[in-house]
């Protein structure tokens, strides 16, 4: 068995650019199609705006098994479709069983978490905000703020991404903004 070599990395706290890092994921409008309630708002921003960045991923280059610790940073720019505020994807683990632990770094934003069965929660997140996401979860990112709202994320090396669950289905409920505030509602495309 080949031992890995220990390794540090740097978080640029108000950027929360991650280096080294093994890959950076870029997501945007066009990549998020049908993940906004609005698709057709979606496609009119896009047009608009062009291609525009939603959100961006800085992986560490970590073996992908149960022995090690993967570990990233997301940077969600400020944003809205139609009421809809900028999010990741979302996703569950493959390994449904496994936990992760987000900290929040710079701007303002929410972790959206919900059970296979529908049940959700919305924790506020800020610099210092630090969420834990139990096993069985799904969660979701999003930035509610004026700023990129940059967070660090640390999971299981076996989890896995499950993101065609929340591609077909979606979250029961979607943050939009109503009134100069965050609001948390019913998603209509909830299957």
């Amino acid at each position: 068995m080949a031992v890995m070599e220990p390794s540090a990395s740097r978080i640029e706290l108000q950027t929360g650019v991650l280096d080294p890092c093994g890959q950076v994921l870029r997501r945007r409008l066009s990549d998020m199609q049908a993940m906004f309630t609005n698709e057709a708002a979606r496609q009119e921003l896009q047009a608009q705006e062009g291609d525009r960045l939603v959100y961006e991923v800085y992986v560490a280059e970590i073996p992908e098994t149960g022995s090690h610790i993967l570990h990233c940073t997301t940077v969600i720019q400020p944003g809205r479709v139609a009421d809809e505020f900028f999010m990741t994807k979302g996703h569950f683990h493959a390994v449904r069983d496994r936990a992760e632990i987000y900290l929040g770094l710079a701007g303002l934003g929410c972790m959206l978490v919900q059970t296979d069965e529908g049940e959700t929660r919305l924790l506020e997140m800020q610099p210092g905000t630090l969420v834990y996401v139990p096993p069985f979860w799904a969660h979701r990112t999003i930035n509610t703020g004026h700023e990129p709202f940059a967070l660090f994320a640390a999971w299981p090396g076996d989890a896995g991404h499950d993101y065609g669950t929340i591609e077909t289905k979606g979250f029961a409920k979607i943050l939009v903004a109503r009134d100069g505030k965050a609001a948390l509602v019913d998603n209509p495309r909830y299957a």
